[in-house]
């Protein structure tokens, strides 16, 4: 039996920061054509329900289920049981779908959502900020692993206070082990680290794994003219597994070598009007069951 399950996100379809992009493709045919493609898992998106008990039977008809679904955190500007205040909601849906990972991300002075703001104006902390960071960030995973037997698994990202290799670092070694980590390996390449020597460092705190690709060029090109977030993902910065410049052996290596289990989940923010989904979600499907294989994951 597999130890990892193969999953998509939405953002193929369809994009939460720019909802123009594939606004006019309906939730029907984005379920149906990750099906298509081959996938069981799928990601919250713009467009899905909340209620568990309008989603889960929605996806079951297309033989899918929830991976997991990304939280917006703003726990810099909220205190610990604010935070657990507002999550009660999506911690209610991760346990209605049996989701074992909750994907955090902090949001609250992140730039990445704003196509007007190049990512050198990203806020970076002092380490006296980290601390106070971490040290909150620890309590509520404590509180979601220890009462709901969720991890939080948080989402580095280009544009946030976690963007670098260093930034992983920094969070990973300041938190309690309750933290654990979703690596994303698009947004690791983008921050000019390297996903293989996280997975070798951190591989016992991965709770979750996201395989985008990135096209090399475009972000360095993106990189030199100091673009926003958005506006490199309008040029095409991302693609599906397979379709860019990273080396997707040596991370499938060093997942094995960790003994990785759990979701491999697909995630390009592209516009599907110039990467035609369903097309890009079959290469992926290809790409990344392939690697899985050929590692015995």
């Amino acid at each position: 039996m597999s130890n990892v399950q193969y999953g998509i996100s939405p953002l193929s379809w369809t994009n939460d920061d720019m909802p123009a992009l594939g606004g006019d493709i309906p939730l029907e045919t984005c379920l149906k054509e990750m099906a298509e493609a081959g996938f069981t898992g799928t990601e919250l998106g713009t467009k899905y329900p909340r209620e568990p008990e309008i989603l889960l039977p929605l996806l079951k008809q297309h033989g899918l289920v929830l991976a997991s679904a990304w939280f917006s955190g703003n726990l810099m500007s909220h205190t610990v049981d604010e935070e657990i205040a507002v999550m009660q909601q999506h911690i209610k849906l991760l346990k209605a779908a049996a989701c074992s990972a909750m994907v955090y991300g902090e949001v609250s002075n992140s730039v990445h959502g704003d196509i007007n703001t190049p990512l050198s104006k990203r806020v970076i902390l002092t380490m006296e900020e980290w601390k106070v960071y971490a040290e909150k960030l620890t309590r509520i995973a404590d509180y979601l692993l220890n009462q709901h037997s969720i991890k939080l698994s948080y989402h580095h990202h280009v544009g946030t206070i976690c963007e670098t290799e260093d930034d992983i670092n920094t969070l990973m070694e300041l938190t309690g082990h309750s933290v654990f980590l979703t690596l994303d390996t698009g947004h690791m390449t983008y921050g000019g680290g390297n996903p293989v020597t996280v997975i070798k460092h951190w591989g016992h705190r991965i709770g979750h794994m996201h395989f985008k690709d990135l096209r090399l060029s475009i972000m360095e090109a993106a990189r030199f003219a100091d673009k926003s977030f958005l506006n490199a993902v309008l040029d095409g910065v991302f693609t599906v597994p397979g379709n860019g410049d990273i080396d997707y052996d040596d991370i499938f290596s060093a997942l094995k070598e960790q003994q990785y289990q759990g979701w491999l989940l697909v995630e390009a923010e592209q516009d599907p009007a110039k990467a035609h989904p369903l097309t890009y979600a079959k290469i992926a499907y290809k790409k990344i069951t392939g690697y899985a294989n050929k590692y015995a994951l």
